[in-house]
């Protein structure tokens, strides 16, 4: 099991996994066993594999009756045949049924086998996306995005590369092979089967060697596409903050020197199979011209028919398609290895914070939240919080400021348990929040975040995320609440608006009042607002807080703020320093101490005062200009 606290143990596959291996931990989807319909289909498709290479052995015999049928052999093979059947236009056309079925039977197999596949694809792709949902925050918070998708689109294609590479190339090649080699064996004699298994094993023993170099190219080149990739996310997703900086040429020539290295290991990757596919060819071809010279003297002793040069001649090279193809076979199955194991590796990363052994449901009967004696740290070297101790009763707000780095969001964070206290506990209602299933625990808290990042989707959609089942009614009150109903109304497409790449369509102010209507909508007993209007400007702040005070409304409330004019009717106000309480009461009695909260007061109520004079200083400057430009 990797390191939960190493960055890159989650993602990094073992350094020797077998085919075996693999197979072994994809069994599971490649057999469902709860899918009946689709082992039928298995079976089947099984019966159709071993059907279909008889068939492709018997069409070089098709061959051969009708060569020997046209030099007049009367030894061709065929005499147990009706006269109908033993002409040589009627042995081509058998030949080419025979071409016809033998299509068929592995197209219908490949039809039948791709729900197989698909099925693993589709069940194994859903548990790597449902684990990530369960891994801790801090493994999202050590990843890039784009590095991570890279991955699972990766898995995904290997997924379906390694299965149907298998089951559907490989095992029927095996087959092949045995057949061939039984041919050679009883049709001719044990040197022809010694020749072509020494060529087999030449061919084999090449690709397995070039394909290990190329292998290592192969790696260095997908790092840098996925180097790159990152990069672009990343990039895009900061788009305005690019434009802010005019950091246009800069972004790009980051991403050209990605493109640079993976297009240097793109040309080494193609030179290398240059290189593969010319030595496969020197060997098929070697192990080709000597069975054909033996065949040749087996047809000047007597022992042959010029049917059997043709029959040598045709298994051959019928046998080369499917010999490329396990080069073929090797060269994608390692890769998918190793794509399959990064994204196993993912599903070896044990969530950080998981639910207890018989974790029972959080009930919530007052919504009374304490903290008790709880200190934290995401470094080993540095605590975060030390010994925080404090209370919300029932329907009252208490309200958490301090500066910035004093531990303030790590509250909230560890309220939802995306964290574990390392000492001292948490409860609702005296149950201990650490012994309760996450599920009923996030189900009771509702939170306003600082940052509110929308879905890529509609209005609608964004306020339902609260509570999915609610009706348009509820939708359309919530919103209301939220005041965000007059927004709504504005906009030709109402609810089905598009709120664009994480909301970027719509205002600070506006985003906000989405994330308080889907609040509202949750309807949750203990909510919790972290900086919820510390981004936005004085006015939209106002409206905004008159919304939060609707939606805190005897509700258990936990306001995390930095501006302190949003705080100052809470029931308590707990000042934070350090990873310390070091002051904690109402607004006027902190006032009165004099301590670090009125001293945090009165420098915001300055810097706000200088703030109005500017304001009030530009807007008598453009009084000035409009007279001016009247006289």
């Amino acid at each position: 099991m990797p390191d939960i606290d190493d960055p890159a143990a989650a993602v990094t596959p073992h350094a020797q996994t077998s085919l075996a291996a693999t197979l072994r931990h994809l069994w599971p989807y490649i057999w469902p066993s709860d899918r009946a319909d689709l082992r039928r289909r298995i079976y089947v498709a099984l019966v159709l594999m071993v059907a279909g290479k008889l068939v492709t052995v018997a069409i070089p015999y098709a061959f051969k009756f009708a060569t020997d049928a046209l030099v007049g052999r009367e030894d061709a093979g065929v005499e147990h045949l009706p006269a109908v059947l033993a002409g040589p236009v009627a042995l081509t056309l058998l030949y080419g049924l025979l071409r016809m079925l033998m299509s068929v039977l592995t197209q219908v197999r490949d039809g039948l086998f791709a729900s197989v596949a698909m099925h693993a694809v589709r069940r194994m792709a859903n548990d790597v996306f449902v684990h990530l949902h369960e891994l801790s925050l801090r493994f999202h918070l050590e990843r890039k995005t784009g590095g991570l998708t890279r991955v699972l689109e990766r898995g995904r294609g290997a997924i379906e590369t390694i299965v149907r590479m298998t089951m559907l190339t490989g095992v029927p090649t095996i087959i092949e092979f045995v057949l061939v080699m039984g041919v050679f064996l009883v049709q001719f004699d044990w040197l022809y089967a010694l020749a072509v298994l020494l060529m087999i094993a030449a061919y084999t023993g090449f690709t397995a060697v070039a394909t290990n170099w190329r292998i290592a190219i192969r790696q260095v080149m997908n790092e840098s596409d996925q180097d790159a990739n990152t990069k672009a996310i990343d990039s895009l997703l900061n788009f305005e903050t690019v434009k802010y900086f005019g950091a246009e040429a800069r972004e790009a020539s980051r991403y050209d020197l990605s493109m640079r290295r993976y297009e240097q290991m793109s040309v080494k990757t193609y030179v290398s199979l240059a290189v593969l596919n010319a030595g496969q060819a020197i060997i098929f071809s070697a192990g080709l011209a000597v069975v054909m010279a033996m065949s040749i003297a087996g047809i000047r002793a007597g022992r042959n028919t010029v049917g059997d040069f043709v029959l040598i001649n045709a298994m051959m090279i019928q046998l080369y398609q499917p010999l490329n193809f396990m080069g073929l076979v090797y060269r994608e199955v390692k890769q998918a290895i190793i794509d399959i194991d990064m994204m196993s590796a993912i599903l070896r990363s044990a969530p950080e914070v998981q639910d207890r052994p018989g974790a029972e449901a959080l009930v919530v009967s007052r919504g009374h939240l304490r903290f008790e004696d709880v200190w934290f740290r995401y470094d080993p070297k540095r605590d975060i919080l030390r010994g925080v101790s404090f209370d919300v009763p029932p329907g009252k707000t208490v309200a958490v400021v301090g500066p910035s780095g004093a531990g303030k969001s790590t509250l909230s964070r560890l309220m939802f348990r995306f964290y574990e206290p390392h000492r001292g506990r948490i409860t609702v209602d005296g149950q201990d929040i650490a012994g309760v299933t996450q599920s009923s625990l996030r189900d009771a808290i509702g939170m306003v975040p600082q940052d509110t990042v929308l879905f890529n989707d509609t209005l609608g959609y964004n306020i339902r995320y609260g509570r999915w089942a609610a009706d348009e009614a509820e939708v359309a009150e919530a919103a209301r609440l939220a005041q965000i109903d007059r927004f709504v109304a504005s906009v030709p497409e109402g609810y089905r608006a598009q709120v664009g790449e994480r909301g970027l369509k719509l205002s600070g102010g506006e985003k906000q009042r989405v994330a308080i209507a889907r609040t509202i909508l949750k309807a949750p007993a203990i909510l919790v607002l972290d900086e919820a209007t510390s981004a936005l400007d004085t006015f939209t702040e106002r409206e905004i807080q008159d919304a939060l005070d609707r939606v805190s409304r005897g509700r258990t409330t936990v306001v995390i703020a930095h501006r302190l004019s949003t705080v100052v009717n809470a029931d308590e106000i707990l000042v934070l320093d350090k990873g310390v309480i070091v002051e904690r009461g109402t607004h006027d009695g902190l006032l009165e101490r004099r301590g670090i909260y009125s001293a945090m007061w009165n420098q915001q109520r300055e810097a706000e005062a200088v703030a109005d004079m500017l304001r009030g200083s530009e807007a008598g400057d453009e009084g000035r200009d409009r007279e001016a430009v009247d006289a």
